[in-house]
């Protein structure tokens, strides 16, 4: 178990970081926010506030801005919660829906983004955690403070799949894996061992709506996986609520998940929902 002296959380969007943040407070583990003026819930200001937890809002590319603000604060450890958009970290816009407008990239990520092999998330979330751990600050496992929600291996559910959601669920995650070596995204769609849709920029709940439309909502199954490599400080795979409501609104029977790599949000009222629902759940 990491020994945490002051948390730095780097808020991105959903619920992510508010359970980190709620853990932080209960375990009574030192906590300044860096919330992402582009992506994180508003919210979060008057959870932190109510907690008594210094709260900070910095635009999307200001890396310098946070890198002060951790030193100023005495941080040690920093940790990434919750999504940030692939498509508008390098379209160069902010949200025109928020009252922040557009943030232009600091020095510090104009070099970072110039620097990059090429642009992905995941190159861009690993030359920031390269940037932080040479200024000093150590960059954790996003989940160390939430091991209970993550899918431990096994069925989940009351019901098991039955013999064609498992011939899916087998078919599916050999290419599943296949997907997320090359970096092209983590979910994938399947009937009777045929891939229906497989995710990429648009994220994990619009690729399920997307298979549901290409087979006029017959029978699906979900597979779910994290990366051969991957690197638990940034970009979890996260399930939570919301994604459950897709399930159903799409006949999703089965779902697969990595086990003891993904996080389910609200896991147990998302299982209590599974099963009334009448889906299977497995981790692997």
């Amino acid at each position: 178990m990491v020994k945490i002296q002051k948390l730095g959380l780097i808020a991105g969007n959903g619920q992510f970081p508010f359970l980190v943040l709620r853990q932080a407070i209960r375990q009574n583990v030192p906590v300044v926010v860096a919330a992402i003026r582009e992506e994180t819930f508003p919210e979060i200001e008057e959870f932190a506030s109510d907690s008594g937890v210094s709260i900070h809002w910095l635009g999307l590319g200001q890396l310098g801005k946070l890198i002060r603000l951790f030193k100023e604060a005495d941080v040690t450890q920093a940790l990434m919660a919750g999504q940030v958009k692939h498509a508008r970290i390098f379209s160069g816009k902010g949200n025109s829906s928020s009252k922040w407008g557009v943030t232009v990239p600091d020095m510090k990520m104009m070099r970072l983004l110039a620097s990059l092999p090429r642009k992905s998330t995941r190159t861009l979330l690993e030359g920031v955690i390269g940037v932080l751990e040479k200024e000093g600050f150590e960059c954790i496992d996003s989940t160390v403070l939430l091991k209970p929600l993550l899918a431990e291996s096994g069925v989940l559910t009351r019901r098991h799949p039955n013999a064609e959601e498992q011939k899916d669920i087998d078919y599916g995650r050999s290419v599943a894996r296949e997907i997320a070596r090359l970096d092209v995204g983590q979910t994938i769609v399947v009937k009777d061992q045929a891939v229906v849709a497989v995710e990429a920029m648009e994220g994990t709940d619009a690729t399920i709506r997307r298979a549901a439309q290409l087979v006029g909502r017959q029978r699906l199954t979900v597979v779910k996986v994290s990366r051969p490599d991957q690197d638990m400080r940034f970009d979890v795979p996260v399930i939570g609520l919301e994604t459950f409501e897709v399930l159903g609104e799409c006949n999703v029977s089965a779902l697969s998940l990595d086990a003891d790599k993904t996080l389910m949000i609200d896991r147990d009222e998302f299982i209590k929902k599974a099963d009334a629902s009448g889906i299977a759940i497995v981790a692997d």
